[in-house]
């Protein structure tokens, strides 16, 4: 253990955590705060990538590359206030979101629960969120963030189920120029009714819908802004005739970039049975989706510790160590069942639990409550552990470009 992690566990983290009298949203929004103003320091956001950067050790996916496999889970930065600081804490792409079409509150509060003692969170927020054309908006103004941005979509409150494919249409018209890819999120237990657009009728009309919308769009849109970065590792600020950060040229497959449709992933839940899995794979391969991103949160409480058992029984998805050993068994299942690539996330809280998920067949990976646990020196030892050949090398692991 390193100076800065002792420094982050017996230091940062107790501060952290008594923000807000100990409220997990009020720190949550103060450390997004912090992050946010120094986004808007390039300078001081180079000092830190340097301290905290791991070197790099690129993957290749759904035709973007990768400077490192770690990513930002949704949730983390939902609309987006603090996209160019999370690169500098390490993360080798970030996915903002989950967004709606139509900005709402989410859920009363309280709704956010620590579960300290076994390195876990429980959630209940309902995708508050400014909307997708405020998100979309947002990045316009941010700017190049130096690595892949996924953007995830969920469902409007306000959309009956019967209009779930035009309110994911309309977000994706809204954030489709901005994004590297998609994320479809039909699995948060927090959203009435959203976990049943997994079923795989329903899923199929999401997702033929969107794949087709990205289509149409992608050889109508002006060019993309790049939120990659040139050799100097400066960031250009410039329109670009490709599709996003890194656009390898393969992708394009010799005709003009701009005609290749942004990446579309699905993300599923942990609670759904093997045969439910295999349809929303089937779902994946009809309809030309790009990648699995497995998995979400979870309903269940099993690896609670005896003595929160009392707390677990708060309603919301439950993310963090205790969902270490399912999130596991269905990346291992999904990449048993198909050839798409997958990013794993789920209880993935030290370098082993990252291994695991490459060895299972991950290409990538997403972690978040772990940073609120571990701190950011997680992620470079996770890139390290992820570049020894004994323990599944960026080689031994990556997909080509598609």
């Amino acid at each position: 253990m390193t100076a800065l992690d002792l420094a982050y566990r017996h230091v940062a983290r107790p501060v952290l955590f008594r923000l807000g009298g100990g409220d997990a949203e009020t720190a949550h929004a103060r450390t997004l705060a912090a992050l946010s103003r120094l986004a808007r320091h390039p300078a001081l956001l180079r000092r830190v990538r340097r301290l905290l950067a791991a070197d790099p050790a690129p993957r290749t996916a759904f035709g973007l590359t990768f400077p490192n496999p770690v990513g930002l889970a949704a949730g983390a930065d939902k609309d987006g206030v603090a996209l160019a600081a999370w690169p500098a804490l390490g993360f080798g792409f970030v996915e903002a979101g989950t967004v709606t079409a139509v900005g709402q509150p989410g859920n009363p509060r309280p709704r956010v629960f620590r579960l300290t003692g076994s390195q876990a969170v429980i959630n209940r927020m309902g995708f508050p969120n400014a909307g997708a054309a405020a998100l979309a908006a947002r990045i316009a103004a941010t700017g190049t963030i130096g690595v892949p941005l996924g953007i995830s979509l969920g469902k409007s409150k306000v959309a009956p189920i019967d209009d779930a494919v035009a309110d994911y249409l309309a977000s994706l018209r809204a954030v489709e120029a901005h994004a590297d890819y998609i994320a479809v999120n039909v699995s948060s237990p927090n959203t009435p009714g959203l976990r049943g657009l997994q079923d795989r009728g329903a899923l199929d009309e999401i997702v033929a819908a969107l794949t087709a919308e990205a289509a149409a769009l992608a050889g109508a849109r002006a060019p993309r802004l790049d939120h990659g970065h040139d050799d100097d590792g400066n960031r250009p600020d410039r329109p670009v005739a490709g599709v996003g950060a890194n656009v390898e040229s393969d992708r394009a497959g010799g005709a003009d970039p701009r005609d290749r449709p942004v990446p579309i992933l699905v993300k599923i839940a942990p609670d759904l049975t093997d045969q439910a899995i295999a349809d929303v794979l089937q779902v994946c391969h009809d309809r030309d989706v790009a990648g699995v991103i497995a998995t979400n949160t979870t309903v269940a409480r099993n690896g609670v510790i005896p003595g929160e058992r009392g707390l677990a029984m708060e309603s919301g998805g439950l993310s963090g160590r205790p969902l270490a050993a399912r999130a596991l068994e269905v990346v291992r299942f999904v990449c048993a069942h198909t050839d798409l690539p997958v990013i794993g996330v789920g209880g993935i809280t030290r370098p082993d639990d990252a291994l695991a998920m490459f060895d299972a067949g991950a290409t990538l990976v997403q972690l978040y409550t772990a940073l609120l646990y571990q701190g950011p020196g997680l992620l470079r030892d996770i890139t390290f552990a992820a570049t020894r050949p004994a323990s599944g090398s960026a080689t031994d692991h990556q997909e080509e470009p598609r």
